[in-house]
């Protein structure tokens, strides 16, 4: 094996070694815990992300899980930050992050949005920066990054639903 087959295989190994290293990191405090199972799941998500919508669809049905679920709207959605932050305004966060991602609160022209919501949505923002993700949806399940709603690769990672 010669320098330029290393090299690529280093970065590889750093990327896979690194990467969980910075989730480990991660403050739950600042995510909306959503569910109660043994199973824990870190979710980065954009409410106007088709594939994140499929994917917390999907989590419905996985009564086994305990997410964490922490927002990194994407720019190409225009009123994604203006979604999260009226969930993150919310008293009930996880009953908004519901109505969201149902697609309910499509067409509601102003969302309620409070400071506390926006801090927030700030740290949640600088959470996924610090843990290098740049796409949506991002799964983090027992140290495995999952990027994109992949169900097979998801339930390699939990094991099949109950």
């Amino acid at each position: 094996m010669n320098i330029r087959h290393i090299i690529p295989v280093m970065l590889v190994v750093a990327a896979v070694i690194i990467r969980p290293a910075a989730a480990a990191e991660i403050d739950f405090s600042k995510a909306i815990q959503i569910g109660s199972g043994p199973k824990t799941v870190v979710e980065f998500t954009d409410p106007d992300c088709p594939f994140c919508r499929k994917a917390s669809k999907y989590f419905e049905g996985r009564p086994d899980v305990t997410r964490y679920v922490f927002f990194n709207p994407l720019a190409r959605h225009p009123r994604a930050k203006e979604k999260v932050r009226f969930i993150l305004s919310m008293p009930d966060k996880a009953r908004a992050y519901h109505d969201v991602m149902s697609g309910r609160m499509d067409s509601v022209p102003l969302l309620a949005s409070s400071p506390e919501g926006i801090k927030l949505q700030e740290e949640q923002l600088e959470i996924a920066k610090r843990a290098k993700v740049d796409s949506t949806p991002t799964f983090i399940i027992n140290g495995r990054i999952i990027e994109g709603f992949n169900p097979k690769k998801i339930e390699e990672a939990l094991g099949k639903k109950p």
